[in-house]
């Protein structure tokens, strides 16, 4: 965008250098005048895609910036001897000035910022109080500019930064969620929604560093609400995933007591209750069924529910660019939270294997492939070893699954 408004402004002084030097000559001081508007306009480009500007400061701002300009250029040409070139060369001027900002979008930026702006009240009713019908992906973007314009124009906001944060985290923007979640843990350090929605986007990382930080999120909600179900869910799995199975089966087991026998997170907490239980007493419940390409699978207790098999092919080239990566294998659902229902991590490799996906590989309590009725499988090579997408990484996505008990095949290549 910058590239092109800087163009635009070089052909702005080119047009006007070639029409008031060519006939008359003009001095030093009309050129430097010419290059002073653009570069003044250049750096309001620049400071509101930095977010120093906000988008109505930069239209102020850019037409007081044309007004005086005009203004000189009129004042310059009053005296001379050729009538048409003055207003010829305004004309020309106004048409590289509107030619600039088309280029850099900027009054597409303002529209949808002007709608932002109008709709930021009945986005939130259908948002946070489910007023109407809900949100489209267009429209929560639109959510998102309009509560980043609030912040920057009124200041901070607790509400405001946790409302972006968790549009962010459902676009997957997940260190942008963390960010915002921290700005409103800043302004209100013990609010429970944040601290649980900060913990669960720690989660996502996969980061041992992050992993301590949503510990510590998730026990100033207990201590303050000591039968929180999401923060004891969310705590039972960072104790397993820390090899702790004496705290994990206290948690689950103060979950459990919590919970109505019809609940359909009851089984499934039973059946996490029973692998840390034979953990805890010493018998390994946590067995490593191999595949036969030497993939391992995590094995509950319990027979699975609901099975997806998935056989992924990685092309030698691929695999070798990629040696140090991992592969990541998630199961989504269609609608619904972000949070994966099943996933899989894995050292890359070439060549055809199969994977195993199920219902006991939840990552939390009363979500995965059991609660929901379509699913999409995704295989990425991950550069950084999250669970986080960044640019580069290689991704296949399959098609809607629609997920029924037993076992079900996939198919997908990663070239």
């Amino acid at each position: 965008m910058l590239m092109q408004l800087s163009l635009a402004a070089l052909l702005m002084v080119a047009v006007v250098v070639l029409l008031l030097w060519w006939p008359r000559k003009a001095g030093s001081a009309e050129q430097t005048q010419t290059e002073l508007f653009a570069e003044r306009l250049h750096a309001l480009t620049q400071a509101r895609d930095n977010g120093e500007l906000a988008a109505e400061d930069f239209l102020s701002a850019a037409n007081e910036l044309k007004s005086q300009f005009i203004g000189e250029r009129q004042a310059a040409l009053a005296g001379n001897n050729t009538p048409w070139l003055a207003p010829l060369s305004l004309v020309l001027v106004l048409v590289v000035v509107v030619i600039a900002y088309s280029l850099s979008g900027h009054y597409r930026q303002l529209a949808d910022w002007e709608l932002a702006q109008q709709n930021l009240p009945s986005y939130g009713e259908r948002a946070l109080l489910n007023k109407g019908e809900p949100l489209s992906e267009e429209e929560i973007s639109l959510f998102a500019l309009a509560l980043r314009t609030k912040l920057a124009n009124e200041g901070d906001d607790a509400v405001a930064w946790y409302v972006l944060g968790r549009i962010w985290f459902s676009q997957g923007l997940v260190d942008d969620a963390i960010e915002a979640f921290e700005k409103a843990l800043r302004l209100t350090p013990e609010r429970a929604n944040v601290l649980l929605s900060y913990a669960q986007a720690l989660l996502v990382t996969d980061d041992a560093d992050n992993l301590q930080k949503a510990a510590q999120s998730l026990g100033l909600v207990l201590s303050k609400d000591p039968m929180n179900k999401d923060a004891l869910s969310m705590l039972a799995l960072i104790a397993q995933e820390r090899g702790d199975l004496v705290e994990a089966k206290a948690a689950w087991e103060m979950l459990l007591s919590q919970l109505d026998k019809n609940d359909p997170r009851y089984n499934m907490i039973e059946q996490q209750l029973a692998k840390v239980s034979q953990g805890a007493a010493g018998v390994s419940a946590d067995t490593k069924a191999a595949t036969s390409a030497g993939q391992n699978a995590a094995v509950d207790p319990a027979t699975p529910k609901r099975r997806i098999m998935l056989t992924l092919q990685i092309s030698d080239a691929l695999a070798a660019k990629f040696k140090d990566a991992s592969l990541f294998v998630v199961a989504k659902a269609a609608e619904g939270p972000p949070m994966p229902l099943a996933v899989q991590k894995l050292a890359v490799f070439s060549g055809s294997r199969q994977i195993e996906l199920n219902s006991n590989m939840v990552m939390q309590p009363g979500w995965g492939l059991d609660n929901v009725g379509q699913v999409q499988v995704s295989a990425r090579i991950s550069q950084s070893g999250a669970v986080a997408k960044t640019a580069g990484d290689p991704e296949i996505i399959s098609e809607l699954i629609e997920l029924k008990d037993g076992q079900q095949e996939l198919t997908l290549s990663l070239e």
